[in-house]
């Protein structure tokens, strides 16, 4: 059955069905990691169980069983927008208890994990890992106590800043405020590396992210950010930064999002005017805290009425992502950062949900890259960047 459905996916890559072998052995042999899912939401809003096979969303245990993958950072988001910062401190604590309940829900085929170690252990008892990242420093409320805190509980990595700057850090979503990090967002940063906890500088402006690097004394990583050369989103990264990112031993993981993937698809997504006033109608209406299950169905018909209009990218739109980057960065500084769940479905012909990881393993074998190369940039390269971090907190 398995070679069947390798053989199905091979016909939306392209792949010549004779690397069906190949590539049904580089799956078994990877350890694939994705670096940022949204579904934690849908946990903790809608009550949704990852042990069954959904009609909806991108990721549940069934579609991650048939996407080979072995580990995901659930995403700790609180829209910073709609709660204050003490609100969104209270919600990032109910994600996390939401996070930590349905993975022990599912004993057999889930583990919650903090460490590379625990990822491989896991795997090797058939087991799939499950780790968190807090996505926005505004969830600490400017409070190293909470970034501790959150520490404890799980949380592996922190996004300096998510779409609006905080009191210590400036974002690539808003105009600058701090001219980078303030000298408490660096204090933010030495702590994280005190901790073991990866800087993440997805959705930083580009000041922070230069703050970052040179403050930080462990390697910083990029959770779901794609190229600034292929697409202009300001919170994509620019070669200088990809490469400044390769110095510091980092990764940058690309992000599957069509809008960071193709200028032309964020102007005509932008043209959808009424359907985006729509659902941030819906969503400013929703309770901030309880059942927020009806206002994320209304959310999902309207993604449903707006794919049909814009239609998918291909996939290979994806893979020149992936291939700038390493042109940039090099093979060891990429890895996955699909943000499934945290993008409105608005994802590339092929890669609809986590099941279809296998059809990006194809293109990149169709694009010339060898088993060890593809080997890290699924989840090698990830995996050493935890350990380095893991190390400098470690050190006396």
């Amino acid at each position: 059955m398995r070679r069947f459905t390798i053989l199905l996916l091979l016909t939306v890559t392209g792949v010549f069905a004779a690397d069906s072998t190949r590539l049904a052995r580089l799956l078994d042999r990877a350890v694939i990691v994705d670096l940022h899912d949204d579904t934690t939401q849908m946990i903790l809003d809608e009550g949704y169980n990852l042990a069954e096979r959904h009609t909806f969303g991108q990721v549940d245990i069934p579609r991650m069983r048939a996407g080979h993958v072995s580990a995901i950072f659930m995403s700790i988001f609180v829209d910073a927008g709609l709660y204050t910062p003490a609100e969104a401190v209270r919600r990032s604590l109910a994600e996390i208890d939401a996070v930590r309940r349905e993975t022990a829900r599912h004993p057999n085929d889930l583990l919650l994990a903090t460490t590379a170690d625990e990822i491989l252990a896991a795997r090797e008892r058939g087991r799939m890992t499950i780790l968190m990242g807090i996505e926005g420093g505004h969830a600490i409320d400017s409070d190293l106590s909470i970034l501790r805190t959150y520490f404890n509980l799980g949380a592996r990595y922190m996004t300096l800043t998510h779409s609006s700057p905080t009191p210590w850090a400036d974002s690539s979503g808003k105009p600058p405020a701090h001219n980078g990090l303030t000298d408490f967002g660096k204090q933010v940063v030495r702590e994280m590396n005190r901790l073991g906890m990866m800087v993440d500088i997805s959705h930083v402006a580009d000041k922070t992210f230069y703050d970052a690097l040179e403050v930080s004394s462990a390697p910083v990583i990029a959770s779901h950010s794609s190229t600034r050369a292929l697409a202009a989103a300001p919170r994509n990264m620019t070669d200088e930064m990809l490469r400044a990112l390769a110095r510091k031993n980092g990764v940058v993981h690309i992000n599957f999002f069509e809008g960071f993937l193709d200028d032309g698809f964020g102007k005509r997504l932008d043209d959808l005017k009424t359907e985006q006033a729509a659902q941030n109608k819906i969503e400013a209406a929703m309770p901030k805290f309880g059942d927020r299950a009806r206002g994320a169905a209304q959310v999902r018909k309207l993604n449903r009425q707006r794919i049909a209009k814009l239609g998918r990218i291909p996939l290979s739109r994806l893979l020149d992502h992936f291939d700038h980057a390493i042109k940039v960065a090099g093979i060891d500084h990429v890895g996955l950062g699909s943000d499934f769940d945290g993008v409105d479905d608005q994802l590339p012909q092929g890669m609809e949900d986590i099941s279809k990881i296998p059809n990006l393993v194809a293109g990149l074998m169709d694009r010339g890259y060898s088993d060890a190369e593809i080997l890290k940039v699924l989840g090698g390269n990830t995996l050493r960047v935890m350990r380095e971090v893991e190390a400098v907190a470690k050190r006396p």
